[in-house]
This record gives structure tokens, sequence and C-alpha cells, in this order.
């Protein structure tokens, strides 16, 4: 390990618009507007935590004060507006931490400063306000008029995580960029080049459990591979990962599925223990079981494997178990699986509760047929 150490998150944060993971939407109008000179005077970057908002907020303010920016509308990191930027030591960009200076008299500060033009030949002072919704009511109050009629040099760029906290005269004066989770693809591909770059070993399953986990936050995502790097000696492999990240490993299901396909009560029970062994909770195996099943269900359709975020090779396996099944079967599961888990938080013996779903689970293929047995007796019958 290198003597000073840098996280992932922060080695490897963007510096440039087209190295912006996921939101290609926003960069290609920012930088449309940069070429076209038609900037807003304000800004309100909107989407969930790790997705690159404050990092869009900061290539925007380095770029539009460049003074040899590229063709395609990037700055050239050289310049003196550039290299002052990069050692945070520009007089021109400002930035607010709302959560922790979100007075009236903070904002009132922030004002005092905009009437004050640009130095060193910069021809805007940008000004990025960090979980703006943290504001008080009044705070917002006193911003409105300077957000309304700021001064030509002046840019306001503006974050959230909670856009439905921000007043609506606030809204009404932004331009509104909404920013979307980064899918597992993205995060994926952007791992395996971090990887590359610090010549750490890895399974491409082991990065899509990550990507899971982080649920489109690539901070989180970065901050997970790190841990797991550490822990495993650069080795990112998936059964490091699994055991690293505490999380039930596909195979688990795979295994209990074919155990109730084959009514062997037994052998559901103990892997069942096994799994209680390691410490999971009857709720998180359930939650789990319920999206086997519900992936086994979107495989009898071929049409609708693209709404399974999960790899080829586990893709097989499941397209290999749902040929097993019938359709009313993984119906029928689902339902024992979901009402079992909205009342698991009333049982009083947890376990027991969990293992009576297991046992309706396995007689179901049976009840189902009795079921299907009396109808068609009924419908002879009838006839």
């Amino acid at each position: 390990m290198a003597e000073n150490y840098v996280v992932s998150a922060i080695k490897y944060r963007p510096q440039h618009f087209n190295t912006v993971v996921g939101q290609s939407h926003i960069t290609t109008t920012l930088k449309n507007a940069i070429r076209t000179d038609q900037l807003a005077h304000s800004f309100l970057f909107c989407g969930p935590r790790g997705v690159g908002k404050t990092t869009c907020a900061r290539i925007l303010a380095k770029t539009i004060n460049c003074t040899q920016r590229t063709e395609d509308a990037e700055a050239c990191d050289t310049c003196n507006s550039c290299v002052s930027f990069r050692e945070n030591t520009s007089f021109n960009v400002h930035e607010l931490d709302a959560a922790s200076n979100n007075s009236v008299d903070d904002i009132r500060e922030l004002i005092e400063q905009v009437r004050f033009a640009p130095q060193g030949g910069s021809k805007y002072k940008v000004y990025i306000i960090d979980e703006v919704h943290m504001l008080s009511p009044s705070a917002f109050n006193a911003f409105l008029k300077t957000l309304e009629e700021p001064p030509s040099y002046a840019i306001f760029i503006l974050a959230t995580t909670e856009k439905h906290k921000i007043l609506p005269t606030i809204l009404s004066r932004c331009q509104i960029f909404d920013f979307n989770r980064i899918t597992s693809k993205d995060t994926i591909e952007h791992l395996s080049e971090i990887c590359a770059k610090e010549n750490i070993s890895f399974e491409t399953e082991a990065l899509h459990l990550i990507a899971q986990k982080s649920e489109g936050c690539m901070r989180d995502a970065l901050s997970i591979m790190d841990k797991i790097a550490s822990f495993s000696n650069d080795q990112l492999t998936y059964a490091s990962t699994v055991e690293h990240l505490n999380i039930l490993d596909y195979d688990y299901y795979f295994k209990l599925t074919e155990s109730l396909i084959m009514q062997d009560i037994s052998s559901v029970m103990l892997i069942f223990d096994d799994i209680i062994s390691k410490g999971f909770e009857g709720d998180s195996f359930m939650n789990g079981f319920i999206e086997h099943f519900r992936n086994l269900m979107m495989c009898k359709d071929v049409r609708v494997t693209k709404l399974m975020d999960l790899p080829d090779n586990i893709k097989v396996k499941y397209h290999t178990q749902a040929n097993q099944l019938n359709n009313a079967y993984i119906i029928n599961a689902l339902s024992v699986l979901n009402q079992s888990e909205l009342s698991y938080k009333q049982s009083r013996n947890k376990r027991l509760h969990v293992e009576l779903a297991l046992i309706r689970l396995n007689y179901l293929q049976q009840a189902i047929q009795i079921i299907s047995d009396e109808e068609g007796n009924a419908l002879k019958k009838k006839f």
C-alpha cells in the first residue's frame, strides 16, 4: 500500500465532463451551453447521493472560467484559472455547505460577496451551494432577490438530494437538471477500469455484487471496492465479496429451490439452518428468496430477462431452474413468501415463522395438484 494512500472516490473523481459516469444527458447539455455561451445564471442539480452532482458543479465552475477551452468545451487544466481551481486557491469559486451553514446570516454573507466582480481576469464568479434543501425558510427568502436578479458575472449552482423540500419560488428561478442513478453496467465498467489502473485482479461477478450493493451510488461502489481490495489483498473474488458484504450467495437459493422441487423437507431445513448459523436474519433471507422467485418468473419470458440485473452465468442458472417449475407454483410461492415477510415482525418465534413458510412451499406442489384435480372433476360433473 502506498504511503500517501488516497481513496478511489477522491483519486478518480472526474475532472472533465467526458469522464463523468452515467450522466451524459447532463454533461452534453452543459457543454453545449458553454460552447454557445448560453449559460443560465442559476442551476439546480437534483438526484440521489453519490451520482455526480457536486462533481459536475465543480467541473462546470472550472470550465466556464478556463481561458483555453478545448473545441469539445472541456477545461485545459493548464491556464492560471484551472491551476488555481485545482490548488483550491481560486477567488472566483465559492462552495457553501448548506447542511452546516443554513442561517440567514450565512446567506447574507454570501450575498455580500456577490457584489465583488471576479478577479484575475476570470469571466464568472461561481457559487456552489451543496445540500441546498437544508437552508432555513428565512434563508431561502433572503436568497430569492439575488437569485432572481444576479450580477451578469455571477453563476449559482445549487445541489440537492431532496428537490421536494425546495421552495417553488427557488425552483422557478433555476435551470433544473435531474441526475439519474448510475446503472450497474456503467458502474462495473468504471470499477474494472480503476482495477486495471491499480493492478487489482477481479472477477466480474464480484464487481456485479458491488454495483448491486451500491444501488446506483458510485461513491459507495468505490468505497466498497476499496474495503474489499484491502480485505483480500487486491484480489476481488466473488467469494471474498460475498463474505465481506455479508450477503447470501445465489447458490443457497438455487439449492433451496432444488430441494423444494424434490420435496426434500430435511434438506430444506438443513440449508436454512446453515443460513441462520452464518448470522443472517429471517426477514433478509425471505426478502432474498422473494427476489429469487421473481427472477424465476422473469425467466419464463425471454423478453423480460433484461429486467434481471444479474451476471450472464447466473441468468443461465435461472433459466435452467425456471424450466423445472410451472407458473402456478412460482406465483403461489411468491404469495406465501410475501405474506410471511409482512407478518415476520409480529411473530414471537421468528425462526419457526420462516420454517413454517418453507414447509408450505415444500408441499405447495401437492396442494396445487389437489386443487387442480378437484376443479377438473367439478367440470366433468357439470358437463
